[in-house]
């Protein structure tokens, strides 16, 4: 038999490749697509591919630190928001880590900021690795205190690992 991790309805997701070490992401088996908090959004050419960058606020409720980030684009595609408008969005896929478990997920670039979370999973990114448990949070963990405080504390900067990711305090 197979052994899935669990996920609870929340948890603590790394982007490695975004310099991101944590941002908190809502677990949602109703939405078809991941979507990432992203603003100040502009396309560009790399050696004759799309990239994108754009700046994200990797913290809930604080907009005063923002972290720009670079992808390569994959896909631009209309999607439908939970409140049925629908938008025309960037996609790109990026490595996500959650707990022991490390996959490639596409996400949607769209504007979270009056959204609980910078962050939400959808199940096209789980595709069935995971069982989900709608009554717990966090199970994959959580920063301890310490790393809490480095991603928190804008005058420290957004920690990523061993790397100071580029970090902007308004």
């Amino acid at each position: 038999m197979i052994h899935k991790p669990m996920l609870g309805w929340r948890e603590w997701v790394g982007l490695p490749e975004l310099k991101l070490a944590g941002i908190k992401a809502k677990i949602d088996t109703g939405a078809r697509s991941s979507a990432l908090h992203a603003f100040s959004i502009e396309p560009y050419r790399k050696d004759g591919q799309r990239w994108v960058m754009f700046a994200i606020h990797p913290l809930q409720k604080n907009c005063d630190v923002w972290v720009e980030c670079h992808a390569q684009v994959k896909d631009r595609r209309l999607v439908m928001d939970s409140g049925g408008h629908k938008q025309r969005r960037y996609v790109i896929e990026t490595q996500l880590v959650l707990g022991q478990s490390v996959i490639k997920a596409e996400m949607t670039l769209t504007n979270r900021d009056s959204m609980s979370f910078r962050m939400l999973l959808g199940r096209t990114a789980m595709d069935a690795r995971f069982i989900i448990d709608p009554g717990a949070s966090y199970l994959q963990g959580r920063p301890d205190a310490e790393q809490y405080q480095r991603l928190s504390t804008p005058e420290r900067g957004i920690v990523t690992g061993n790397l100071i990711a580029e970090r902007h305090v308004d």
